[in-house]
Parts: C-alpha cells; sequence; structure tokens
C-alpha cells in the first residue's frame, strides 16, 4: 500500500489555473471521490480545496496507475486539458507524499507561513470524506501523525506565534498604504467567513470600522453582533451602493462567478484599495486609474517576507517534520507486521487441527485426548515462533529490512 498526493498550489500553478480546478458544490467533490475509489488500485481518497491549493490526496496500491486516473477524472470534471494538468501538477509518492501532508497541515507549505487555518481546513477534508465513504483508516493514521507533528511545530517553534492568515496580510498591507489615516476609515468587507471574520478582527484593532455584506441579512447581522459595536451589516443587494461610497474593501466569498464587475462602477473619481480573497475570483476584471486590486497571488511577496523572518523557525519546523515522518513508518511498517504473525498462526492452529482430526481418524490417538494434545501441539509451536515472531517484528521497523515482511508472507501464502 501506497500513499500519494497530486498538488495544484501556489507553488506550481497560476491562481486562474486552481479557479478552474474548483468543484462548485459540495455533490461535485462527493461525485469525484466516488468515482475514484471505485478503481480497484485507489482505496482511500480525500481532497483538500483552499484558496491556496487542490490537492488530491489518495491512499493506492498502483502510484503509476492512480496517477495517471487523478489526472483523467479532474480533467472531466474541470475541463482542462489532461495535459495541462500533467505540467502544471506537482506529484509526491510515499515518503514525499507524507512529508507533503505533514508539511501542509504544520503550515509550512502554506502562502503565509505559520498561518493557522490549514490545519482545520483538511482535518474538514477527511472528515468529509470519511463521511461519504471515500477515506478511512489508512488516510487517518497519517492525518493522526500530521496532526501531532503540527502540534509539536507549533510548541517547540515560533512559527505560529500571532498567527497569520491572507486576511490578515491583506489588512496589513492596507495599513502599510494608509498608514495611521486608516483609523476611523469604514471598509467594505464581503462575505461572513473564517476569512471575512479575520480581517474584520484585524481592521477592528487599526481602528476601522467595518460595513459586513452578506447573502442573508440576519445570519450576517448575527456575525456582526459577535465581532462588536463598531461593525454594521447589509446584504450584498446593496454592492453597488457601497462599491461607490468607500475606498476599501475585502471580499471573500464562495461565489462562483465574479460578483463585482466594471458595470458596477459609477463613481471611479476616488482612490480604492480593494483585497480580492476568493477562488474563484470575487472581483472581475477592473480597469480604474484609481484602484489597486490585490488577488491571492499578489500577496506573495508579502508572505516571502513573512518566510524570511520565519526562516530558522521554518528550518526546524522542517526537521520535526522529517522526524515525524520516520516515526510515522516505523509505526506503520510494524502495524504492518501484524496480519503477517497472525496469519502464520491460524496457518498453524488450522495444521494443528487437521492433523488431530487426522490421527483420531485412523485410531492413531484415542478422540478423549483430544483436548490434551491439542493444546500440546499449541504450546509447542507457540515456543517455537517465539523468536522467529520477535524478530520479525523487529525486523519490520528497520528500514533496511523491509523486504523481509513481503518475503515472509510470500513463504507462507498469505495475501499481504
Amino acid at each position: 500500500m501506497y500513499y500519494q498526493v497530486l498538488s495544484f498550489n501556489h507553488h506550481n500553478c497560476e491562481q486562474s489555473l486552481r479557479e478552474e480546478l474548483v468543484f462548485k458544490d459540495e455533490q461535485e467533490k462527493r461525485n469525484f471521490l466516488d468515482e475514484l475509489v471505485e478503481f480497484k488500485f485507489i482505496h482511500e481518497a480525500y481532497v483538500v480545496s483552499t484558496c491556496n491549493r487542490v490537492e488530491i490526496v489518495v491512499a493506492t496500491s498502483d502510484n503509476f496507475s492512480s496517477y495517471h486516473t487523478i489526472l483523467g477524472l479532474l480533467s472531466k470534471q474541470s475541463n482542462v486539458d489532461f495535459y495541462r494538468l500533467k505540467s502544471s501538477g506537482r506529484r509526491y509518492d510515499d515518503e514525499e507524499a507524507i512529508i507533503h501532508i505533514f508539511s501542509v497541515v504544520s503550515s509550512l507549505d502554506s502562502l503565509v507561513i505559520g498561518e493557522s487555518q490549514i490545519t482545520g481546513q483538511v482535518k474538514e477534508a477527511f472528515k468529509f470524506s470519511d463521511e461519504n465513504g471515500t477515506a478511512g483508516p489508512k488516510l487517518k493514521s497519517v492525518l493522526n501523525y500530521a496532526s501531532k507533528c503540527a502540534a509539536e511545530v507549533r510548541n517547540i517553534t515560533k512559527i505560529s506565534e500571532n498567527p497569520i492568515s491572507i486576511a490578515s496580510v491583506a489588512v496589513a498591507q492596507a495599513h502599510k498604504i494608509y498608514g495611521d489615516n486608516i483609523s476611523g476609515m469604514r471598509s467594505v468587507i464581503i462575505g461572513g467567513g473564517e476569512m471575512g471574520k479575520i480581517a474584520a478582527k484585524n481592521l477592528l484593532r487599526l481602528g476601522c470600522d467595518v460595513l459586513l455584506l452578506g447573502r442573508d441579512l440576519e445570519k450576517t447581522q448575527k456575525i456582526a453582533e459577535e465581532l462588536g459595536e463598531n461593525v454594521k451589516a447589509d446584504t450584498v443587494e446593496k454592492l453597488v451602493k457601497y462599491v461607490n461610497r468607500y475606498r476599501l474593501l475585502f471580499s471573500a466569498t464562495s461565489a462562483q462567478e465574479p460578483i463585482i464587475e466594471p458595470r458596477m462602477i459609477e463613481n471611479a473619481n476616488f482612490d480604492r484599495v480593494w483585497f480580492d480573497m476568493a477562488i474563484p475570483k470575487d472581483i472581475g476584471e477592473i480597469n480604474l486609474e484609481k484602484l489597486k486590486l490585490f488577488r491571492i497571488d499578489d500577496l506573495k511577496s508579502i508572505s516571502n517576507e513573512n518566510y524570511a523572518l520565519k526562516q530558522e523557525q521554518a528550518i526546524r519546523a522542517k526537521e520535526i517534520v522529517l522526524d515525524y515522518k520516520d516515526e510515522f513508518y516505523i509505526w506503520l511498517k510494524k502495524f504492518s507486521i501484524e496480519p503477517v504473525i497472525r496469519d502464520m498462526r491460524l496457518q498453524v492452529q488450522a495444521s494443528i487441527e487437521k492433523e488431530l482430526e487426522r490421527a483420531i481418524a485412523k485410531k492413531f490417538v484415542p478422540a478423549e485426548y483430544k483436548d490434551n494434545m491439542n493444546k500440546m501441539a499449541e504450546q509447542m509451536f507457540k515456543d517455537f515462533l517465539h523468536n522467529p515472531t520477535k524478530n520479525l517484528r523487529k525486523s519490520s521497523t528497520e528500514t533496511e529490512n523491509s523486504d523481509k515482511v513481503e518475503i515472509i508472507a510470500e513463504i507462507f501464502n498469505i495475501d499481504y
């Protein structure tokens, strides 16, 4: 059994391609996962889909076949050319896949190193697949170790001190542009999800007033009340009014099409600073001389500065990831030998019962001695197998002896 990740993220492909790969809704994602695990060599799968990455994670018995199957199904559901996907995505197999998963969950692979959202996003991705029946113990064990790894990264390094997200980076950029003048400004935030809340909290700390827009006014008002008295709520139906009144805007919705279009601009005579934090993008292509528009990929330079500040901690964190990768494989090898040992013992038990029945049938052994003879034979074989079993368990945890498990399984005709 092998592990594989096919990744389309901010390191290796443009935002435009990532937008094309986003699943329109949960049903589309569910259908994709169902199709994946219908192939006998793909045992389990889940999909991580965030503003910075679309990644397919699988447990498989054939890395070559699973890779091309994932590309084929992804091409079919997204209408993106197969070879374009193949040239843009990054493939991770086995140990590389485990290192990648641990790094992602520990937020070392994020656009902003140390951001706190990704751990929960990966857990939610697995939970969705687990409840759908397309993921289970094979990937759960990886995620358990990844979570332990992430906890140690947080505890030992300072990489997650003052956790940073894309939303807080966007607010920091706005602060850099406006300086102290940002205090007292009113900012429009579209979307009451996690991104919108983080942006609001950071703006409030800078002394900004916030206007939160959502589709459901009652729900949006409740979120606004939770954030504080300087947050007002309204509906996106009044979006045209607000984009022409206020200069500072942050958008992070789950809309599949842009919600702000050029035709909505009625007043082009004042400076605007907008941040589009959504995938697919919320803000269409708008050419205004006085508009500064930042999209997710535009924040890469800021994230690089953040990485430079945290580089020393990131190096230490990567060492922790490698340690946990080794620990996971030791556990995995030790765990994988147990079915082999169990089947060996079952074969011994079956052999004892078969030979006892034959001996009794041929009158070699009186029938009333059967239980005692069975106990004696079991004890003999238990003693005989004690040292080989002990040595096999020890060998299974040593990388240089990893082939021994397969050899023993083959010798005893065990389906390993």
